[in-house]
């Protein structure tokens, strides 16, 4: 009985901490829509942002550094340091963007992806950690759960979409 009941802390606390960062995501989502409301009015390049060909310079750029930790490569990686160069191209393109049913831009500024100037770069950052803590340290010890290595993803609660999907239909 001590024992499922520690489990049921444990499960309120995760939807907790979830559920608070979700509400951060949620607030730093609106504050980067004013100012990528104002960025687009005031550079239209953003608009016509092309993230396939911006991708593809990207991996012409890394070319044969593509197996090296991304930290090796390139600049301000805060998270994924040991991931390849090259599929963290793929991780932000397919993991991220498609997951968020957003581009390039939400995080980051254009040719200087380095730089940290929007919000929404720091709150990925820590969804990353989130996401990392429920895979590694909470998933795992959920007994009697159907799947030898449960995880979670981005598209997990966001389904396309930049606020995660909280209600069902």
């Amino acid at each position: 009985m001590h024992k499922q009941l520690i489990r049921f802390i444990m499960v309120i606390f995760i939807f907790g901490l979830a559920l608070g960062l979700m509400a951060i995501w949620i607030s730093s989502t609106k504050t980067a829509a004013r100012v990528d409301n104002h960025q687009d009015a005031a550079t239209p390049q953003l608009q016509t942002f092309d993230q396939k060909q911006k991708l593809a310079e990207l991996a012409k750029q890394i070319a044969g550094q593509e197996d090296k930790p991304a930290a090796e490569v390139f600049k301000n990686i805060q998270s994924l340091k040991v991931m390849p160069a090259g599929r963290l191209l793929k991780v932000m393109e397919f993991g991220y963007s498609k997951s968020l049913g957003v581009n390039c831009t939400h995080c980051h500024v254009v040719d200087q992806w380095e730089k940290d100037d929007k919000p929404t770069k720091q709150v990925a950052r820590e969804m990353i950690k989130m996401n990392g803590a429920i895979n590694n340290d909470y998933l795992k010890n959920i007994k009697d759960l159907k799947s030898e290595n449960p995880i979670i993803n981005c598209t997990t609660c966001h389904r396309g979409q930049i606020k995660p999907a909280l209600n069902l239909p």
